[in-house]
């Protein structure tokens, strides 16, 4: 499958597409392809998150909102678990197209060229993957742009294992990248609105809680990731974060390695709430998504429900709590 999605890269004016709020693997995945494959743009039509805006910014990228599908040859998607990740009308993703992506699948890719490896931690190393079996010689700025995304998305190597630490160095070593600036390339301070949504976010929280095992989900406006990512810092196991947007609502959910080592998938619960709502879930063990129509609160609740269940699955499996 790598040598096939190669080929088909290596031809013809391509649109790269990244779902909306695209994280930075998805757009640093989508700026190496463009650079090893060109001629390509990218195409954000559901906008980038903050440190995303920060490290194009800082790299120059060109990434457009919108385009004209008449305008290429083939349509790329990388980092993108299902079409429901681009709000309807965005973005039309044609049978044929090129799907590279690192979630559990879902199904929703049907008649395309789906090239996924859902053991991999970022897209990142599944393009760079790519990139090495087509031969092309990727420019030094394209490697830090991978090095950006594994960064992210394995939570600067939190959740990251052996794979992506081998190719991390490889990458480092061959494009003669320091390690600082890989670092400061996804450095950004926390703006005052965030620090804000955060703190209001922290008073709205609830928790439940199986022995020693706490979930803790929190509504807000915006800055889902950096929520959870604050309610975990106070002490939760799992956390859940959601905003009500535009008729629809947006959620993250996170985790701890010790809650993952346990047996928490929060892939697994997204997946499987996404396809009971009709809704799109998905992600990995510690980390994961969903979108669509529906109530956020509703969905939080949910997801705190799912996560109790499985925390008293544990319990009753291994007869023992988190320590």
């Amino acid at each position: 499958m790598l040598k096939e999605t190669a080929e088909r890269l290596s031809s013809g004016k391509k649109i790269i597409l990244v779902h909306g709020n695209a994280d930075v693997d998805a757009v640093g995945s989508a700026y190496a392809l463009a650079k090893c494959f060109p001629p390509a743009d990218i195409c954000a039509p559901g906008g980038t998150d903050r440190v995303s805006k920060l490290v194009s910014e800082k790299m120059s990228m060109n990434i457009l909102s919108e385009f004209d599908p008449s305008e290429y040859d083939l349509v790329v998607t990388v980092d993108t678990s299902s079409p429901d990740q681009f709000l309807p009308g965005n973005a039309e993703v044609p049978e044929g197209s090129v799907i590279i992506d690192h979630h559990t699948p879902t199904g929703k890719w049907d008649k395309m060229h789906f090239l996924c490896d859902d053991s991999r931690v970022s897209c990142a190393e599944l393009v760079y993957d790519i990139i090495r079996t087509a031969g092309v010689e990727m420019p030094r700025d394209a490697a830090l742009a991978l090095l950006g995304g594994m960064l992210t998305d394995s939570g600067h190597f939190q959740y990251a294992d052996s794979r992506l630490m081998r190719t991390f160095a490889e990458i480092l070593e061959i494009y003669k990248i320091d390690m600082d600036e890989a670092m400061t390339l996804t450095r950004a301070d926390q703006s005052m609105s965030e620090r804000v949504a955060v703190m209001k976010g922290i008073g709205r929280s609830t928790f439940d809680r199986v022995g020693d095992m706490i979930v803790a989900v929190s509504y807000g406006k915006s800055y889902e990731s950096a929520m959870c990512k604050a309610l975990m810092g106070c002490g939760a196991d799992v956390a859940f974060a959601a905003s009500q947007r535009e008729g629809g609502f947006r959620l993250s959910g996170r985790a701890s390695q010790e809650a993952v080592r346990r047996g928490i998938h929060l892939g697994e619960i997204m997946k499987g709430i996404g396809s009971e709502t009709d809704t799109d879930g998905g992600g990995h063990g510690g980390a994961a998504g969903m979108s669509g129509t529906g109530d956020a609160e509703a969905m939080l609740h949910i997801c705190m429900k799912r996560t109790m269940d499985e925390f008293r699955e544990i319990k009753k499996r291994t007869g023992s709590e988190f320590p």
